[in-house]
């Protein structure tokens, strides 16, 4: 007898995607790949300390030459439990803000103007052109000569090295930003400072975000020289004092603190132009 074919039950296959098991396994897939992405950065560099203390555990690399990273740490922990390395790293940290405060406002107010007028291009630009190629270590020497070997002196150094290149970035970022959308403005009806602060700024902002990557890691670098300048305080006079007494491990605790730190600024640069350009698709997630 048959049955007629609306009358026909037809079980339907099981919904995997459904089942108890599914979400949690895709959770925890999508928690291993979040896990992995964090770690892959530091894949080498661990492998580099591997690598390395194990040359120093079968001989081939001397302790004097290089101390094993558990020497290092150890080194690291006695001047961390003492305060001394605190009381370093702060003093180090205020010069190298300072400077870029001094110098960065400095590059960010004049590579807006320069960049904004044509007449004070004309007037300014090739002057920063010119002293932009002279190396800031070159002028140590008339450095000390002007400031002395005080505070003042590692200041200018480093303020006049990050000038530059927010500066130029700066500059670059003004001039780069679309004339249809400044016309489009005026369209709109939007003032001179209105098109500013609506349509040039937030144009100009990734250029200017990378002018200050590049100032953060060039700020570290100089701190080192101009940390040598007679310093009573600082990294670089803990590394030029640890020298002195062939402490090398302490040398490779400075030299590491500066990576350290040159690395969180990039992180902390990096945050912020992912929260000031979140709105640009290039930064979205």
């Amino acid at each position: 007898m048959s049955v007629p074919a609306h009358e026909l039950q037809v079980t339907p296959l099981p919904d995997l995607s459904q089942e108890p098991g599914a979400p949690v396994g895709a959770l925890l897939r999508g928690l291993a790949l979040a896990v992995w992405l964090r770690l892959l950065p530091w894949l080498v560099p661990i492998a580099l300390i591997v690598a390395w203390q194990l040359a120093s555990t079968q001989g081939w690399l001397s302790t004097r030459v290089l101390p094993a990273p558990v020497d290092v740490a150890i080194a690291a922990w006695n001047l961390t439990a003492s305060g001394e390395l605190w009381t370093h790293v702060k003093v180090s940290a205020g010069r190298a803000l300072a400077g870029l405060a001094i110098g960065g406002g400095l590059g960010l107010v004049l590579g807006l103007l320069t960049g904004t007028s044509r007449w004070l291009e004309t007037l300014l630009d090739s002057s920063f052109q010119m002293l932009r190629n002279i190396p800031a270590l070159a002028m140590i020497p008339l450095v000390i000569l002007w400031f002395g070997i005080d505070e003042s002196a590692k200041l200018f150094l480093i303020a006049i090295s990050v000038f530059f290149p927010i500066y130029l970035n700066t500059f670059h970022g003004i001039r780069s930003v679309d004339p249809g959308l400044i016309e489009m403005g005026r369209t709109y009806g939007l003032n001179r400072w209105q098109l500013y602060r609506q349509i040039i700024l937030p144009g100009a902002l990734s250029s200017i975000l990378v002018g200050l990557r590049f100032s953060l890691g060039l700020m570290w670098v100089i701190l080192i020289v101009a940390e040598t300048i007679s310093a009573q305080s600082g990294i670089g006079y803990l590394t030029m004092n640890a020298r002195e007494f062939l402490q090398t491990d302490i040398v490779l605790v400075g030299i590491l603190l500066y990576a350290l730190l040159g690395k969180l600024a990039d992180v902390l640069a990096r945050g912020l132009e992912h929260w000031w350009l979140r709105w640009h698709p290039g930064y979205s997630k």
